[in-house]
């Protein structure tokens, strides 16, 4: 018997294409359009407050930096290249680079995201904390997703 292995890029890649079906779904909405996004600053600090609907699925970007994120408000399902799991609130963790997440909103959620830059301006914050392919994150978080992997 053959063993396959899955890597993160191709665990990714499949998130990537379950997102590109989803979006052929009557309905469908993606990016900050799927969920309410309320947008907070602090010093050095972007907040990100999502607000998931009760059935919602939704695939979220690819992280290229580790950060916390908190569930103030709710249930929810989380699949990632780690498992299955699910996250009720009040709950907290690590959102480590190269994480993309489908998540099934079991109740209304309330999940925020703590990053840091400088920046205020959304589309500068997007371009260094998200990217839109494996290839795009940063070399070394690249290099450190392929070494868990051996």
């Amino acid at each position: 018997m053959t063993e396959v292995l899955i890597t993160r890029r191709d665990v990714i890649q499949n998130m990537d294409e379950l997102q590109s079906y989803l979006m052929q779904l009557p309905d469908a909405k993606i990016g900050d359009d799927a969920c309410e996004i309320i947008h907070h600053y602090a010093d050095g600090m972007y907040i990100r407050e999502m607000r998931g609907k009760k059935g919602m699925v939704v695939v979220t970007k690819l992280h290229k930096t580790t950060h916390p994120y908190f569930v103030v408000k709710g249930h929810v399902g989380i699949a990632s290249e780690d498992g299955v799991i699910h996250i009720k609130a009040p709950s907290w963790g690590i959102t480590k680079a190269g994480t993309k997440r489908v998540a099934y909103f079991y109740e209304d959620t309330i999940w925020i995201t703590v990053h840091a830059t400088k920046e205020t301006d959304l589309l500068k914050i997007e371009s260094e904390v998200i990217a839109e392919t494996f290839d795009e994150l940063p070399e070394s978080v690249k290099k450190e997703l392929l070494l868990e992997e051996v």
